[in-house]
């Protein structure tokens, strides 16, 4: 008969039989290597983050060094910091290369050959190992301090070699799509930032594009939409009215608004809806950056949308939705919020001072042309967050799906 709980919920096929037990001692020991000028400063390890410290971030001497702990390639490396993560502290095992670590740091070397990438996972999976080293630590103040004689008893569930080759090498492969993704999401949110500060000051034009841009105040351009203080309190889970709260303007990353986009509920009343088109900002914040942060209702049509608690409604005219919204996430527009934005640890802004800003304008053929190639660099912005969530969920359930 299987023992349960030593069968993973999610294997690869061809695996079913349950993982064995097997003693700490069996599988490491503690190291007692030191550095004894062995290593210099370009070969300092940050526990932290496994990555490599910059010698001149050093400021151990060379004599001091010499107390470091030796730390290498597929060894563990216990960090006693605690955190709501790691209760007790953590293992991090070393996939950088031979290198040293503070003397602070216990150091566990692997008995014999052990997968590096199934190890690097699985050691540092607060689900399988926190209960071992809740039995293995004591406690300092923020510290956790790892008893050797408690930890080398304890028992650790082990698949085959084959498996754990299995699932390193996919948890691997998984960590390097997340990394490549975050790469290329940073790369679009670079080149979109330029792109703004260079259309903006009118350093790049499109083709066939010469006159001046006019310059408008923004009151010419709008006409406000009243708002009403709806609170979370208001919300009902299915009615025929939206609302628009300052929060979840905060909360969302991408504020254009379409059809995929759900807001939530309120009860129905006798509310001035908004139209496809209006541009809503949050008049409140927690820090000046996000002062008069801007949403835009852009394929809205037929929904029955208000704006609520903190926020300033805006029906455009004259000027593309778009366009306008791409003013307010503009540098000159960010610095106006920041000037005249108020308070001490709640921040906002008034309906007054945002309709006096002024701001350069071109002819509404151009202005689509531009809205037409930032909304494209805006939804490949969304498809790469979308594509980066996923991957990081797909991660978050195999580790707590694919270790005993």
């Amino acid at each position: 008969m299987k023992n349960e709980n030593l069968v993973p919920k999610v294997r690869f096929k061809g695996f079913s039989d349950p993982w064995e037990q097997r003693k700490f001692s069996e599988l490491f020991f503690k190291s007692k290597l030191k550095n004894n000028s062995l290593f210099s400063s370009d070969k300092i390890i940050s526990v932290a983050t496994m990555t490599w410290k910059k010698p001149d971030a050093s400021r151990s001497s060379d004599d001091y060094m010499k107390t470091y702990n030796i730390a290498k390639m597929g060894d563990i490396v216990f960090e006693g910091h605690t955190t709501k993560e790691f209760a007790n502290g953590r293992f991090v095992e070393n996939t950088l290369g031979d290198g040293i670590v503070s003397h602070i740091f216990d150091v566990y070397s692997p008995v014999m050959k052990l997968d590096l990438f199934y190890w690097k996972y699985f050691i540092h999976n607060e689900r399988s190992i926190g209960p071992l080293l809740k039995r293995s630590t004591t406690n300092a103040r923020m510290m956790s301090n790892l008893v050797e004689r408690d930890v080398l008893k304890q028992f650790l569930p082990v698949p085959s070699s084959t498996e754990q080759s299995s699932i390193g090498h996919m948890l691997h492969l998984i960590d390097n799509l997340i990394a490549a993704n975050e790469d290329k999401l940073e790369q679009l949110k670079t080149l979109k930032k330029l792109m703004m500060q260079k259309i903006f000051s009118q350093e790049w034009r499109f083709k066939g594009f010469t006159d001046p841009w006019e310059q408008r105040k923004l009151s010419s351009v709008v006409t406000p939409v009243k708002s009403y203080s709806i609170t979370r309190d208001n919300e009902r889970k299915s009615t025929n009215t939206e609302y628009i709260h300052y929060g979840d303007i905060h909360k969302f990353t991408n504020t254009i608004i379409d059809d995929h986009v759900t807001l939530p509920n309120i009860a129905d009343g006798d509310y001035i809806p908004l139209n496809e088109g209006d541009l809503v900002l949050a008049d409140a914040s927690e820090d000046y950056v996000e002062i008069a942060k801007p949403l835009v209702l852009f394929k809205t049509d037929g929904r029955n949308i208000v704006s609520g608690l903190h926020t300033i409604a805006l029906h455009p005219h004259d000027v593309e939705s778009l366009f306008l919204y791409n003013v307010f996430n503009s540098q000159n527009f960010r610095r106006y919020g920041y000037k005249v934005g108020t308070g001490l640890k709640v921040f906002g802004v008034s309906s007054k001072n945002i309709l006096k800003y002024s701001f350069n304008s071109p002819s509404m053929y151009e202005q689509k042309k531009i809205d037409s190639i930032l909304l494209k660099l805006t939804d490949l912005i969304a498809a790469n967050e979308d594509k980066l969530n996923q991957l990081k969920k797909l991660k978050k359930y195999l580790m707590q799906n694919m270790f005993v």
